[in-house]
């Protein structure tokens, strides 16, 4: 029989043997989930309700996973919670882990096809409010679906960002992203009447060097250097004015600043109207495919294939995108030409 001192002393081995055991032991998938759900409800009271459990289960789950990790996730106060850097990076990751563990749950339960779940969309600020409305529908036809729209222009991981479909207008395409096709449409040169007036309207395609070029972003992540040729190649122009924003490109030509590159559903007004004109029509200019981009794997979720069919239906039927540009080209004579007619 061992005595009083010896059993105190093998607890207190145990103890430390099973601390030592717990900080090599992985983030169980309920602490990861947890975490998430704290995050993303910014209160561990609304985390405990919605996952169904006791705020004081909430507080060890997130302790333990400190515990293991061995640094501070949150920063909490009576009042607010914030993520510390390591927990920002935990939180990127900890999407991805838990994606994963939902395609798994998924992929032996594929005869639950109930659309339901958290849905996060990567998407360009848009020109058309048909995109809201469409948002409004879904959520109508699937209120268990929790949607996240990020509207940004620049081109955002789906992986690591823990993103479940972007739609972007690129022909670039990651490894192991899948694209469904929403719409193709033009890109166009325009510029105002004014401008063409005092600076003259180029004859050629490196006559853009002389003049002011309003430049978009490529990528959304920094300024294009090149403009494609309507036959194929492209041309160096340099940005008088760069932006990732298409309606200040559209503002600035309006506004006489020089010539803009832009999608023909957001200038085919302003050309109808004698505001802008284009400019090389015949020789400036591509065609952009609009695409629902997302990960390629064996199983989609619900949620992410009735999203694209929503997002499909919605550029098929939405007038903005098929609105041609009108064929009238305003032609101005160059500067110095007027100059020395009037002497």
């Amino acid at each position: 029989m061992p005595t009083f001192r010896g059993a105190r002393h093998c607890a207190r081995v145990s103890t430390i043997c099973y601390k030592t055991m717990q900080m090599h032991e992985p983030p169980e998938t309920s602490e990861l989930m947890t975490f998430a759900r704290t995050v993303e409800a910014r209160s561990i009271s609304r985390a405990a309700r919605e996952l169904g459990v006791p705020r004081p289960t909430v507080g060890r789950r997130l302790a333990r996973l400190e515990q293991k990790l061995g640094v501070r996730l949150l920063r909490r106060t009576t009042r607010t919670m914030t993520l510390t850097d390591a927990g920002e990076a935990l939180y990127v990751r900890a999407r991805v882990v838990l994606a994963a563990v939902r395609d798994a749950e998924a992929s032996v339960r594929r005869s639950d096809d109930a659309v339901r779940g958290l849905l996060r969309v990567s998407a360009p600020p848009m020109v058309s409010a048909g995109f809201g409305a469409m948002i409004g529908a879904f959520m109508a036809r699937y209120p268990e679906v929790r949607l996240e729209v990020d509207c940004t222009s620049r081109y955002v991981d789906l992986v690591a960002g823990g993103y479940d479909v972007a739609i972007r207008a690129s022909p670039e395409l990651a490894p192991g992203l899948v694209a469904r096709t929403l719409v193709r449409t033009r890109v166009v040169a325009v510029a105002s009447p004014a401008y063409l007036a005092a600076r003259g309207s180029p004859k050629r395609v490196t006559d853009l060097a002389k003049h002011a070029c309003l430049a978009g972003f490529a990528r959304g992540e920094h300024p294009v250097t090149h403009w494609p040729l309507a036959r194929g190649g492209r041309v160096r122009i340099e940005a008088a004015l760069a932006s990732n924003e298409l309606t200040v490109l559209r503002a600035a030509a309006l506004a006489h600043r020089g010539i803009a590159l832009l999608p023909v559903n957001l200038v085919c007004d302003d050309v109808a109207a004698g505001a802008l004109a284009p400019v090389l029509a015949e020789r400036l200019g591509a065609e952009v495919r609009v695409s629902a981009v997302y990960a390629d794997r064996e199983f989609v979720p619900p949620a992410v294939r009735a999203f694209i069919d929503a997002a499909v239906a919605w550029a098929r039927d939405d007038a903005t995108f098929s609105r041609p540009m009108p064929a009238s080209e305003v032609r101005a004579k160059p500067a110095a030409k007027r100059s020395a007619a009037k002497t």
